[in-house]
């Protein structure tokens, strides 16, 4: 079995590097997941949340209802 890589766009498949078989071989094409721009869970901490909330007098949930309050 050989493995090999590349990248699939617009309906064209362009593997990374050449190959060569004598004969017509049976292949199989597996699309890998996308990366995710942006946030993931392991991108928060916390502890380091508490940390920068420490001074802060009221709860968080008090400040989204009075934000909301507001927008209205």
């Amino acid at each position: 079995m050989t493995t090999l890589t590349g990248t699939y766009y617009k309906g064209r498949l362009k593997l990374d590097k050449p190959v060569k078989f004598a004969k017509p071989v049976k292949v199989t094409v597996t699309f890998e997941k996308e990366k995710q721009s942006g946030l993931s869970l392991s991108d928060f901490s916390f502890a380091e949340t508490q940390d920068l909330l420490k001074e802060c007098k009221t709860s968080f949930a008090d400040e989204v209802i009075e934000e909301r309050r507001k927008a209205i």
